[in-house]
């Protein structure tokens, strides 16, 4: 994760689109996973505090692949008119995005049925949206900088902001930073207003802590 930040944040030239929101969500998402697989693996994939960090993580991916669908696709496809290998690609990504609803919802049965294939689900999950989400970073985001500008990109994290609302940023700060090490957490949380980072500070990350998730 460091290295992510790392590469990212110093590369954030005023001309060039930052995307170091979708990389830090992407992390988090394949870090609940990651989770996921170690409590199914241990047979406490139905332990309380699993299913409340199950139901963040799903939380988290609706939002994330919603303001995609609605947003982000329909907007890009608007420079692509004639380039019928990029809009493939898009075809590609919203296809990818259909996948992954039947698998966590196969996840979701296996669990509430005590079945001994919760850890089968999990990794068939983790594969397919580890591709979609290694798809979207090599070859979505470079076709995103080639063609949009950064005042349009700011609309799609306008877009996302909406969907979040404060309540949802109040759970999705500390979401990402979760797993963080201190310095790349203070490092990425820079980048935000002082007024949010100190929301953070006094309430968001106390009472994210405060859930445990993932315990069992």
């Amino acid at each position: 994760m460091t290295t992510e930040i790392e590469r990212i944040v110093t590369a954030n030239h005023p001309e060039q689109i930052n995307f170091t929101e979708m990389y830090v969500t992407h992390d988090a998402l394949r870090r609940d996973l990651a989770r996921m697989a170690e409590a199914a693996a241990a047979g406490r994939a139905d332990a309380p505090k699993v299913l409340d960090g199950w139901a963040t993580f799903k939380r988290q991916l609706d939002v994330h692949h919603g303001v995609e669908d609605a947003w982000l696709w329909p907007n890009l496809k608007k420079h692509l008119a004639d380039r019928p290998d990029d809009l493939a690609l898009l075809d590609a990504m919203e296809a990818e995005h259909s996948v992954i609803d039947p698998q966590l919802a196969a996840v979701d049965a296996a669990v509430a049925a005590g079945s001994d294939e919760v850890a089968a689900r999990v990794e068939e999950l983790a594969s397919a949206l580890d591709h979609h989400l290694t798809h979207e970073e090599v070859a979505a985001l470079p076709l995103i900088q080639s063609v949009m500008t950064v005042r349009e990109w700011g609309g799609f994290r306008l877009a996302m902001g909406r969907r979040q609302k404060l309540s949802g940023a109040a759970e999705w700060v500390p979401w990402i930073i979760d797993g963080m090490t201190p310095d790349d957490a203070r490092r990425w949380l820079q980048r935000f207003p002082p007024p949010l980072r100190m929301m953070n500070r006094l309430f968001w990350e106390g009472r994210y802590r405060g859930r445990d998730l993932w315990s069992y």
